[in-house]
């Protein structure tokens, strides 16, 4: 666990932190990559936090959201005491049982859900496996097959 002090700036509406670039090197070297969405874990002012690093215009960069630290745009320009460190634990979501039922029943479907982007992919899993009622599950996974059937929106999405 690398530990460092940086200054919340914002870009857009996203608050988020530069990370050192020898804490940067450390990171990678442990990640295996310096490409794509790298996860990580820490604490931000004592707080655990879960995130990843991404890349945005050519520069690394920690987004702090208000999970992480209450109130962070409000925040910018004050310095935070960081703990970083690279997340081993595998991030992998796996989709509903009854979505696959679901995906499977349909072999259309089936076919747009595995030619939709990874990223589109992961989202519909995400929100799905995140619903706690089997009301909820049924309903969105019926919205999820309508979306893919090109019937209706999803996830604030339109027909694929």
């Amino acid at each position: 666990m690398q530990v460092f002090k940086a200054t919340i700036e914002i870009i857009g509406i996203n608050p988020f932190v530069f990370v050192p670039g020898e804490i940067l090197a450390l990171i990678f070297k442990e990640a295996k990559k310096s490409k794509g969405h790298i996860p990580i874990y820490g604490t931000i002012n004592g707080k655990n936090y879960v995130q990843t690093l991404v890349k945005y215009n050519g520069q690394w960069r920690l987004y702090i959201n208000t999970t992480m630290l209450p109130n962070s745009p409000k925040r910018i320009g004050e310095t935070v005491s960081m703990t970083i460190g690279f997340d081993k634990s595998d991030r992998t979501i796996k989709p509903h049982p009854r979505l696959i039922k679901a995906l499977n029943s349909n072999k259309k479907v089936k076919r747009v859900f595995d030619n939709l982007p990874p990223s589109a992919q992961k989202e519909i899993m995400r929100y799905i496996s995140s619903l706690k009622s089997e009301a909820s599950i049924t309903k969105n996974i019926e919205k999820a097959i309508g979306f893919l059937s090109g019937k209706n929106r999803f996830i604030g999405r339109d027909n694929p």
